[in-house]
């Protein structure tokens, strides 16, 4: 139960305006993210949402991991994400390779702004 928890509010994101709205290509990006930090996808769902009054549907990318979780819900009106990486260090301490995918999916959106929390969970 011991692992990091990671959570980032994005605004201003100035990203290629598709990754806010297409799920497919949220989710190749994500998916590629998990592998290249190292971490083990073991399931997805990525769903864009319909449009609104207020502009193009968002799209929230889910990806299992092995060592916990994976999401991100974008807000295209706003151009704003939120990410949120969870691991579990069952086994070995994956809080750098937590660390290292929050900051791939950081650079991605390319945010003027960022809010980032870390939350160590399971600490007694």
């Amino acid at each position: 139960m011991h692992g990091l928890h990671l959570t980032a509010d994005l605004h201003g994101c100035g990203c290629d305006a598709a990754l806010l709205t297409d799920a497919d290509l949220l989710g190749k990006h994500c998916v590629q993210a998990v592998e290249d930090a190292g971490l083990q996808a073991v399931a997805n769902l990525f769903h864009t949402f319909p449009a609104t009054v207020y502009g193009p549907g968002g799209v929230t990318a889910t990806v299992l991991l092995a060592e916990s979780h994976l999401c991100v819900h974008t807000w295209p009106e706003q151009s704003a994400v939120t990410l949120d990486v969870y691991v579990c260090n069952f086994g070995g301490d994956h809080s750098g390779k937590a660390r290292a995918l929050m900051a791939a999916l950081r650079a991605l959106f390319e945010p003027t702004e960022c809010v980032l929390n870390e939350l160590m969970r399971g600490s007694w």
